[in-house]
């Protein structure tokens, strides 16, 4: 299960009861109205999955000054963010846009949710948090920025804190020197991967920098955590796999080799954390299966899945979306030994798919699926979970015979 996406309302929230008012400050509005009622109330026309099943455009969301770059699912609330360095909070079932922040903090590359908080992480290298209140008139207000200042005076006046991010230049290990592209949450911490090439700890408690982890010889693109590891995704064409026993620093547990010279743009885990995906700059999902302790990863499937790059992915259940710069959504059902059929395509969007969420809801027999492009939109799918004829995509250059 990907963690990053811990809901700021859950459904049980829009249910709370006047015995929850002391907590009011603390969460935002709710209107009790989280799951659509079915997607026969939205005319619009169904159309083919290239043949397979069939789908439902819902809405096309316009607003963003720049092209999407990242979206979480916030209980009743989406909230997308754009490289034109606005956050817009959209609400369901309506869709409509519900409020706007984080004007001119930098180009936004990566948001999670925690709680009554949201973490940004931006091309200024800084990881912004606001809270969220509905007690403010601004809902969403910033209240720090990582690192700290207090974080900053505890550490800056010691030599042997700064490292040499390139020729004559230092800086505080607990910086980031670059643009930061990804963030998830687990256990209490929240790791941040950068075009510097390392990941970062972060402790949500006090918000205190942790550990920087030198992770890879290439920019961070993905991360993701589950079952005690985190992963991170490089553009050195390698995921890496990361652990800590109690309360010493996270070491390497292994490495998941995917295609020579090709970019890892994305990593993405199922719910029980066996199976990890990584979508390459050459179009194709690559999935290991972990073994019972995670100590180890094999390669078992690898999926032509697009023309050009997977930029994006996401998971719900036994279904796979990946997003592409061919500007198609594939969907796909993860079958036996991680291996991944094709339901079908979507098509749509003017430009390349950035980002991709599924909701874990089940609505009218099928799911939600929201996509960002870079053609400045959000879109709203409905996919249907009733199987269908899928495509057998065999995986290729992968020996079967070692599984029997």
């Amino acid at each position: 299960m990907d963690l990053s996406l811990t809901p700021l309302l859950s459904s049980s929230t829009s249910r709370s009861t006047s015995s929850d008012s002391s907590k009011a400050d603390d969460s935002p509005p709710v209107s009790g109205r989280f799951e659509l009622q079915g997607v026969s109330k939205f005319q619009f026309p169904c159309k083919s999955l290239s043949g397979f099943q069939s789908y439902r455009s819902l809405a096309v969301l316009s607003g963003h000054m720049g092209s999407v770059s990242c979206l979480a699912l916030c209980g009743e609330f989406i909230l997308s963010a754009s490289q034109g360095k606005d956050i817009i909070v959209w609400q369901q079932p309506d869709l409509r846009m519900f409020t706007k922040f984080g004007h001119g903090d930098g180009s936004v590359k990566a948001l999670v949710t925690v709680g009554n908080k949201v973490f940004t992480a931006h091309q200024d290298s800084r990881i912004r948090v606001w809270k969220v209140s509905r007690s403010s008139e601004n809902m969403f207000r910033l209240v720090n920025t990582l690192p700290t200042t207090k974080d900053y005076l505890g550490k800056f006046m010691k030599q042997s804190n700064y490292v040499h991010t390139r020729r004559h230049h230092k800086r505080l290990w607990i910086e980031h020197a670059d643009s930061i592209s990804c963030l998830t949450f687990y256990n209490g911490l929240i790791y941040s991967g950068s075009w510097d090439k390392t990941l970062k700890v972060w402790r949500i408690s006090d918000l205190k920098c942790l550990e920087s982890i030198k992770a890879h010889d290439d920019a961070v693109n993905g991360v993701v955590a589950c079952r005690g590891v985190v992963y991170s995704a490089s553009a050195d064409g390698k995921i890496k796999a990361w652990g800590k026993e109690g309360k010493t620093n996270h070491s390497l547990k292994g490495i998941l080799e995917g295609h020579k010279d090709v970019s890892l743009n994305s990593v993405i885990i199922s719910e029980d954390g066996r199976w990890v995906y990584g979508g390459g700059s050459d179009g194709f999902v690559m999935g290991w299966e972990g073994n019972a302790d995670f100590v180890s990863w094999k390669l078992v499937s690898e999926t032509k899945a697009h023309q050009m790059a997977v930029l994006c992915m996401c998971l719900t259940g036994q279904f796979l979306c990946s997003g592409s710069a061919d500007k198609t959504i594939g969907i796909w059902r993860r079958e036996a030994y991680g291996i991944l059929n094709k339901i079908g395509v979507i098509g749509g969007h003017e430009g390349p798919v950035k980002c991709l969420q599924a909701s874990p809801n089940n609505v009218g027999g099928g799911f939600l699926l929201y996509s960002g492009g870079l053609d400045k939109s959000l879109r709203v799918w409905w996919v249907p979970k009733n199987s269908g004829k899928s495509e057998d995509i065999r995986t290729q250059n992968i020996n079967r015979s070692l599984w029997t």
